[in-house]
């Protein structure tokens, strides 16, 4: 089945889209060719999109149809020529280009069409440049609407239903709005290309510390999908790693070399480089703290003593930091009395009486009524529990013949 050669971001987020193919529809920008032309939307608010190029010339600089980026970096193809120090002189007259594609179109049926053809087929698989510069997730905002010249000249009254970006334009003299799709293929003049490889020219670039002791490496931004395994699988092709911890609550790990060489290897292939999962991690030197400083991944201190680095270093003191606090001071001859009590005095008892149960009259308030506790009571209140006679009722669920018992079997009076 025929299918045209596209990126991510050109192909858009929705994986089910429509597509109308015409053949021999339109002739190719690059070639001048006729081409099978593909059309479709890739996305909700966004602009109907097209191949502009035919398949021979996308799979002889291997990029996309529509967008003419390069499909494994995302990268202009003058910035991969670059990157890869190939330069790949295609003819740009008619009949020198026509038997060039047509070399190249036999070439390409012999292949079985995984690796790309041409000098770009022979150039070494990878980049530090473009290692740094790709793209790992696709940007559709590229496949938004072009902005509507009617709103901007104030004239534009479809208002919420016009399918064009009502917002200001970017300054006209920007060479990036200057851009022409067959210099974009040939790599030449690309103003989206000059500004990527002063992009990379200004890169910063990852120190080595000075302190030889340092063999541990920070990642970050690992995500919730990165584990263990994966960034061993990465890192022990540098030399042999002593240990991998992973702080999942602040998504970083740190990987510790046992010998300083290779962790200054794997920070030179690694950094701006590593890619895992779709994701770009950070990667930078560990540093040397001190006992009060470095905490594990669940939140405690180590086991090194107070002002030690790693290695075990004593580090000096700061100046201008306050002390520690002194002790209290403790007087044998002051007395511990922090309540003003007597020295013979007991301490007060809270005597917190509960309710009566239900059926019970309430007993009068202190000093108000006879003693409570007195054996000849005339209000019929029942002593405490360790004053009572045996075997006297007090609760009525304590009533022996309440359940239809005799009192006999229980010993009640």
């Amino acid at each position: 089945m025929d299918f045209p050669i596209l990126c991510q971001t050109c192909l858009g987020e929705n994986p089910y889209i429509r597509m109308t193919k015409e053949k021999y529809g339109k002739e190719c920008k690059i070639c001048a060719r006729p081409f099978t032309v593909f059309r479709w939307c890739p996305g909700t608010r966004m602009r109907f999109k097209k191949t502009e190029a035919c398949q021979t010339c996308s799979k002889i600089k291997n990029v996309c149809q529509t967008c003419l980026l390069d499909l494994e970096y995302g990268l202009p193809i003058q910035v991969r020529d670059t990157g890869l120090s190939i330069k790949d002189d295609v003819p740009k007259s008619d009949v020198n280009k026509e038997y060039y594609t047509q070399n190249m179109e036999r070439e390409i049926g012999n292949s079985d069409g995984t690796r790309p053809v041409g000098l770009l087929g022979k150039a070494p698989s990878s980049s530090d440049m473009l290692l740094k510069l790709a793209r790992t997730t696709p940007y559709y905002k590229r496949n938004r609407p072009h902005i509507c010249s009617f709103w901007v000249k104030g004239e534009c009254k479809r208002g919420e239903e016009c399918p064009y970006r009502h917002e200001k334009p970017t300054d006209p003299d920007d060479p990036l709005a200057d851009q022409n799709i067959k210099d974009r293929y040939y790599g030449i003049n690309d103003p989206v290309a000059d500004k990527l490889l002063k992009r990379a020219s200004t890169m910063p670039r990852l120190d080595t510390p000075e302190d030889k002791s340092i063999t541990t490496l920070y990642v970050g931004g690992l995500g919730d999908s990165i584990t263990d395994s994966e960034l061993r699988n990465h890192f022990y092709q540098f030399g042999e790693i002593r240990t991998t911890t992973i702080v999942q609550r602040q998504q970083c790990a740190f990987i510790q070399f046992a010998t300083r060489q290779a962790a200054e290897l794997a920070a030179e292939k690694s950094f701006n480089k590593l890619i895992i999962n779709g994701r770009r991690l950070n990667v930078k030197w560990g540093r040397s703290q001190g006992e009060g400083g470095r905490r594990d991944g669940r939140g405690g201190k180590d086991g090194r003593g107070e002002g030690l680095t790693e290695m075990g270093l004593k580090l000096e003191p700061v100046p201008g930091l306050p002390g520690a606090l002194p002790p209290p001071p403790v007087d044998e001859d002051t007395p511990t009395n922090y309540f003003n009590l007597g020295p013979n005095s007991a301490p007060p008892v809270m005597n917190i009486s509960l309710p009566p149960p239900p059926g019970v009259a309430m007993p009068p308030p202190p000093g108000f009524g006879p003693p409570m506790f007195h054996s000849m009571d005339p209000m019929g209140m029942p002593p405490p529990m360790g004053m009572r006679p045996p075997g006297h009722v007090h609760y009525p669920s304590q009533d022996p013949q309440r359940m239809g018992a005799h009192a006999s079997r229980h010993g009640g009076s």
